[in-house]
């Protein structure tokens, strides 16, 4: 019998109510045990680097078993598919599958394939938000905007349990729209308290840069392109990273406490080692 699958870190708790404040961001992980293979279905990916052949949206992968489990999972990386080892659904997948669907996967109800597939997209991007403002609000520094960034909490977590059909027609732009401004003023608020000048990188093109020992603490790189930057034992605590892009940086021995907005895929997609710092919420890749 194939291995069901398993995020592509250490093994994740299942996910809760995403608003329950004793579980914070950890409700935001990944459960596969709990997820009919969305990902492995709902979304195209083409041949390349990342992923050893095409496959169009909507197709389930030809590795997906009848459980679905994933029948290369343990050897994603050899088999040419990388890509799938860096993905994230911030907990979406099971929150479709268990509540939006209530077990009914599309296998047993293919009619609901097609719907469900774009509820998932939909789903993902709310709770990739829902992560946003978790780490928002365990900024004591952001005080000021807790209040604000409470209400747009709540009122996304119970967008995410509402129904199907509902869910289907959620434009997640407009959610974003509203929410990023709550995110940039946190962002400075929390660097504010750093002392010294911070750098101010944003959207900047980093790509292969030589940052080994960088003093980047309360730097802004959110969207930076930082793909296959040397960030060897650099300092990132409390830098802005929401969006900035790590594909293949090395991380070795760098140090990302309490850096902002930062995500299990922003991680998954880097390279680390064993004295790479990561904030509490994240796991370690197993590939590292």
């Amino acid at each position: 019998m194939q291995e069901r699958p398993r995020v592509t870190t250490e093994q994740q708790e299942p996910s809760g109510r995403a608003s329950d404040a004793s579980d914070g961001k950890h409700a935001l992980r990944a459960d596969c045990r709990n997820c009919f293979g969305l990902c492995c279905v709902a979304l195209p990916f083409t041949a390349s680097a990342d992923f050893a052949v095409d496959k169009a949206a909507g197709t389930p992968c030809h590795n997906l078993q009848r459980d679905f489990g994933c029948g290369i999972h343990s050897r994603l990386r050899e088999s040419g598919y990388p890509g799938c080892t860096t993905y994230d659904c911030f907990g979406a997948g099971q929150r479709v599958s268990q509540h939006t669907y209530a077990g009914r996967d599309w296998r047993q109800e293919p009619d609901t394939a097609r719907q469900m597939f774009e509820v998932f997209a939909r789903q993902r991007q709310l709770h990739e938000l829902l992560w946003y403002l978790a780490d928002a609000l365990d900024r004591p520094a952001a005080g000021a905007v807790h209040p604000e960034l409470r209400a747009a909490r709540d009122r996304i977590d119970s967008l995410t349990l509402a129904p199907a059909e509902r869910l289907a027609d959620v434009d997640p732009a407009e959610h974003r729209a509203q929410v990023n401004p709550l995110l940039l003023r946190t962002s400075e608020l929390v660097r504010a308290q750093v002392p010294g000048r911070k750098r101010r990188r944003r959207g900047a093109d980093l790509a292969g840069a030589r940052l080994r020992g960088a003093g980047l603490r309360g730097a802004d790189l959110r969207g930076a392109y930082l793909i296959a930057a040397d960030l060897r034992a650099a300092d990132l605590r409390t830098a802005d990273l929401l969006g900035a892009d790590f594909r293949n940086a090395d991380l070795a021995g760098a140090d990302l406490t309490d850096s902002l907005f930062l995500t299990q895929a922003q991680v998954n997609a880097a390279r680390g080692d064993a004295d790479t710092r990561l904030p509490e919420a994240l796991a370690r890749p197993g590939h590292w």
